[in-house]
């Protein structure tokens, strides 16, 4: 497991690089350990090593590792698309739920959380890309859903998610970016009932350094971390 440790460490040198090159704090940008398809041996090892939490994509593989107790030491995020018939194995389990994208799924959770007396803080999954085959709210709508969390009393609304359009380009991202930092802005300022909006989840392995160069706050890394996966 020694190369999980020695790749963490890579990623926190180009981390704190990028962040130096755009004028921000030394550890202002949290990195999340996306840790879909790897057993809780390698999880444990990321933590171990110091990453800021762990993301899962898949409700049934994060349900197998908190058996295993894999998630100790370090907040645990949901990543992936939410189906609603799923939500209830996440609501008072996780730490952060990243992809919240309907209103539907949002009043799901408000209800589950409440039926267990618990506070379950989310972010709004954005589809700033526009894409047809990716999930997330269009980026016109994440304030006007933002706007309604004062009737959801049972959830705090931390944030925004976004994964833009795959780029082939170096730099190809970086207008994505940017327009989700300025929704992330635009929203966090008009304080609205229930939001305590401190997150923006976006960069991955190939680009985490223009994310963090955009504002993020919260980079999700998977093979970076851990090697290519095999499906």
């Amino acid at each position: 497991m020694d190369h999980i440790a020695e790749n963490i460490s890579r990623i926190r040198e180009k981390m704190a690089l990028a962040e130096a090159r755009a004028g921000r704090p030394a550890g202002s940008v949290k990195l999340l350990a996306a840790t879909k398809m790897n057993d809780a041996d390698r999880v444990r090892a990321a933590i171990a090593a110091g990453v800021d939490g762990c993301g899962e994509n898949r409700v049934q593989e994060l349900q197998e590792k908190l058996a295993q107790n894999a998630y100790a030491g370090a907040p645990l995020h949901f990543i992936g698309h939410l189906q609603k018939n799923k939500a209830k194995f996440l609501v008072g389990q996780v730490d952060l739920i990243q992809s919240v994208d309907s209103l539907a799924l949002l009043s799901l959770i408000d209800r589950l959380a409440g039926e267990r007396q618990v506070k379950q803080d989310i972010l709004i999954e954005v589809n700033i890309g526009g894409e047809a085959a990716k999930s997330g709210v269009p980026a016109e709508q994440a304030d006007e859903l933002a706007g309604r969390m004062a009737e959801f009393s049972n959830v705090c609304l931390r944030g925004f998610m976004t994964i833009p359009p795959i780029s082939t380009e170096k730099g190809g991202n970086l207008r994505f970016f940017a327009k989700m930092y300025q929704l992330y802005v635009d929203i966090r300022a008009k304080k609205y009932d229930n939001t305590s909006i401190d997150c923006l989840s976006m960069g991955m392995s190939d680009d985490f350094a223009d994310a963090i160069s955009e504002g993020t706050t919260m980079i999700r890394v998977g093979t970076g971390i851990f090697g290519a996966r095999q499906y």
